[in-house]
């Protein structure tokens, strides 16, 4: 019973750590209000990886039950429009979010399954994976064709440090100086709103 045990926590580090493979360069883009925003190249791919990372003060439940929240979630994501939880199976869940575009992109779609693991030390990994195809396309809406990334909560004491790491392929043609406002912006927004979200009492 140990031995599946060991082999299902492998499994499940290799899909926490399987994200990590394809940006290793990382190189800061800003680093404000405690917050620190990394790109990265990604081969094969036009668009950068980006890494956020700051320290939230509330525990680390608290931040879960933010990110667990679907519908409330979108409020706090960076050009989040609506977000809804189409299924939920244990620890694995497939969210529906579309987003909001700058003119003249396209708004854009997106299906992620997400699997959440939890380790020894207490911390938690939510691995983003995008499904482009179990939903039918919507009208209006571009779907994006690929998302691999995660969120890391680790607890520290009264704060948990949070790091959301993604890389995106968004699906048709958005033009240079659109996405690598984006990568920047989403990670800084994201994180700086969850951050105010959490932090009230």
């Amino acid at each position: 019973m140990r031995s599946i045990k060991r082999i299902a926590l492998l499994c499940g580090m290799g899909v926490v750590l399987a994200p990590v493979a394809w940006a290793e360069n990382w190189q800061v883009a800003k680093d404000e209000e405690g917050i620190k925003v990394s790109l990265s190249e990604v081969a094969g791919s036009k668009y950068k990886a980006y890494r956020g990372v700051t320290v939230i003060k509330a525990p680390l439940a608290k931040v879960r039950a933010l990110q667990e929240d679907v519908v409330g979630a979108c409020a706090w994501i960076h050009e989040c429009k609506s977000q809804k939880l189409l299924k939920q199976e244990g620890d694995q869940s497939w969210t529906y979010t579309q987003f909001n575009t700058p003119w003249p992109v396209t708004a854009r779609d997106s299906v992620l399954h997400v699997t959440t693991v939890q380790g020894p030390d207490g911390s938690l990994t939510r691995t983003l994976k995008e499904e482009p195809t179990y939903l039918p396309e919507e009208k209006g809406y571009v779907r994006v064709s690929q998302v691999e990334g995660f969120w890391k909560l680790v607890p520290k004491g009264d704060s948990t440090e949070v790091i959301y790491q993604v890389h995106t392929e968004p699906g048709g043609s958005v033009p240079a100086m659109v996405a690598n406002k984006f990568v920047v912006d989403a990670p800084f927004n994201t994180l700086k709103a969850l951050r105010e979200k959490a932090e009230k009492n």
